[in-house]
């Protein structure tokens, strides 16, 4: 008898408690469901292993990156500062919640495609690594605000997979109008950006007359953004160097050297510190990114075979890159305007918020500002042409930088972990969630069932009553393809007279439009 305890005790605490570990046993259930080979199965069962880790090494670079830099803000601006980046805060709360966040994930998937296979909303969320996020953003919050562990993975899991087909249905309409049909969806949690975004542009021309971004030669030197560790890199660099600057005037040297682990030499070693933290930084968020990969190049697969056989007629929910091709120059506007909405942000911030509300300040970084941007340019350009793209990206700029400072609040101990969750829908439902949560056990249970009904109802209202009838978001605008198919120049087209910018690497290729 003894045996048998000491056998599930071994069981329960130093394999389905550590995450790495979970993760690996459900990445070889579902390549078993798949009928894989054994080779294949224990193959992609440690890789996941071995991804899961990477995003704990990479956490822990993530850490002792940011701490110079938050005491260097600290001083030079007299706010806390905070660079929002999913990756990183998930890495570093991984330690704490990692097994919970596992084991929301997993039940959240299988919520959703419950939820896919007897609702009208049959849209299947393939953005694995969002998933991750997501379940984490969910288990930091609900934890934070001191409910049961079962509670937070069973009514996260709930929660996440009402998020998992409510959003991709609330945004069909302007994807549809960029995609011109319903084959593809989104699945990224930047949904509430694109879709004011696509709000926006409308408003920006509700005329239908400003011409298309894709009319516009973009120049080649701002090209090399679309590699998301030199952008990182570069962001962190540029940022470190311009605070260092700012914490060395206002504190002099002997305080400023210390900032570092073991001081700086000189004011040359100083700043060469921040350009080297900065790099590492960029480093950091590489190695988290490739765990995340490694894990879900597994795991996904396994997941969408399953999800195709349980539910037929299926709509994939994709990642916010799946929408660059359709207008690549819209992507660089949007994302230098985003950029752009951050600073005014920051601005706003820095002078009236941060000081009345006591918010921290959040530092535009080019990553998040580049996908979220980006796809927020190409739902402007799709409803308001160039006008649309600019201040469609302006608004998700501001978003992403007013969002992520309110939900600080609900993140507990990781309010001070100089990062957070960069996208829209962590922000506003984080927020949500978090002050439901935090009204007490039963009373937040209540509340947060509510709000996953109100979120599910309202999605199915919006698939049945907008999405099946095919209601337009910008009728002034041609439909897509109905210039090429007239033979006349259609501005919401994709101009041919200019190199393009490919994809991100990993971004599924969009079906051709009607007509071709």
């Amino acid at each position: 008898m003894n045996v048998l305890v000491t056998i599930a005790e071994f069981l329960v605490n130093e394999v389905l408690s550590v995450p790495a570990y979970l993760i690996g046993i459900i990445t070889a259930i579902g390549l078993i469901a798949l009928r894989k080979s054994a080779g294949q199965v224990a193959g992609g069962a440690l890789k996941a292993v071995l991804g899961f880790l990477l995003i704990g090494a990479g956490a822990t670079l993530v850490t002792a990156s940011l701490t110079p830099l938050g005491v260097m803000i600290q001083g030079a601006l007299g706010a806390q500062g905070v660079v929002p980046t999913n990756e990183a805060i998930a890495g570093i709360a991984q330690e704490e919640f990692g097994a919970q966040v596992a084991w929301l994930m997993i039940l959240g998937f299988v919520v959703a495609i419950l939820l896919a296979r007897f609702t009208p909303l049959r849209y299947v969320f393939l953005t694995g690594h969002h998933l991750l996020f997501m379940a984490t953003l969910i288990t930091i919050v609900m934890a934070s605000a001191g409910m049961p562990t079962v509670v937070v993975v069973v009514l996260g899991a709930l929660l996440l997979g009402i998020l998992m087909v409510s959003l991709p249905a609330l945004a069909q309409p302007w994807t549809r109008r960029i995609t011109g049909d319903d084959s593809i969806a989104i699945g990224h949690f930047g949904t509430a950006g694109y879709i004011a975004a696509g709000a926006v542009g409308r408003l920006a021309d509700p005329k239908g007359r400003s011409r298309s971004t894709e009319d516009l030669k973009v120049p080649e030197s701002l090209r090399f953004l679309r590699d998301s560790m030199v952008a990182t890199a570069l962001s962190m660099v540029l940022m470190y160097l311009v605070v260092a600057v700012a914490y060395l005037a206002r504190a002099g040297q002997e305080t400023a050297f210390g900032a570092f682990e073991g001081g700086a030499t000189g004011v040359g070693n100083y700043l060469m510190q921040s350009v080297t933290q900065g790099l590492q930084f960029g480093i950091a968020v590489a190695v988290i990114l490739f765990g995340v990969r490694t894990i879900l190049g597994e795991l996904v697969p396994a997941f969408q075979g399953i999800a195709a056989k349980v539910v037929p007629g299926a709509i994939p929910a994709l990642d916010a890159p799946i929408v660059f091709p359709y207008a690549q120059n819209a992507v660089l506007i949007g994302f230098l305007s985003s950029f752009a909405g951050g600073l005014v942000g920051l601005l706003v911030l820095g002078v009236w918020l941060g000081p009345v509300l006591g918010l921290a300040l959040i530092l535009p970084g080019l990553v998040p500002h580049f996908f979220t941007g980006g796809a927020a340019g190409v739902y402007g350009n799709a409803t308001g042409g160039r006008r649309g793209a600019v201040a469609g990206g302006f608004v998700n700029g501001l978003l992403v930088t007013f969002l992520p400072a309110l939900l600080l609040k609900v993140l507990g101990t990781f309010g001070s972990a100089n990062t957070t969750f960069g996208d829209t829908d962590f922000g506003w439902f984080g927020i949500l969630i978090g002050y439901s949560a935090r009204t007490g056990v039963l009373p937040g249970i209540v509340l947060l069932i509510v709000l996953g009904a109100v979120l599910l109802g309202a999605a199915i209202l919006m698939q049945r009553r907008v999405v099946d009838t095919g209601w337009d978001p910008s009728p002034a605008r041609a439909p897509v393809g109905a210039g090429a198919q007239a033979g006349a120049d259609e501005p919401s087209r994709p101009a041919t007279t200019h190199p393009r910018v490919a994809p991100p690497v990993g971004a599924p290729t969009p079906p051709p439009p009607p007509g071709e």
